[in-house]
């Protein structure tokens, strides 16, 4: 599963979400948790899978989800 703008969580929404958080995950989702706006942790259900996910070119790079989220901020606050 690749990494989308919308797994971004920062992390003192993550401490206050956890066990939300953890479900969404076991349902399939994979999370990027973010501190200072950069990514931090990868909270995803089955490491292998991850893994497997990586090897096949179907994950994004972590740091280009994020550097999409900040762009899509910008210019949402731009108007």
């Amino acid at each position: 599963m690749a990494f989308s703008a919308r797994d971004g969580v920062p992390l003192s929404q993550a401490r206050a979400t956890i066990y939300d958080l953890a479900e969404q995950v076991k349902a399939g989702a994979e999370k990027i948790i973010t501190k200072n706006g950069e990514s931090y942790v990868a909270i995803i259900d089955d490491a292998s899978k991850g893994l497997d996910d990586v090897i096949a070119g179907k994950a994004n790079d972590a740091q280009d989800t994020l550097n999409a989220m900040k762009r899509r901020r910008t210019a949402k606050a731009r108007g």
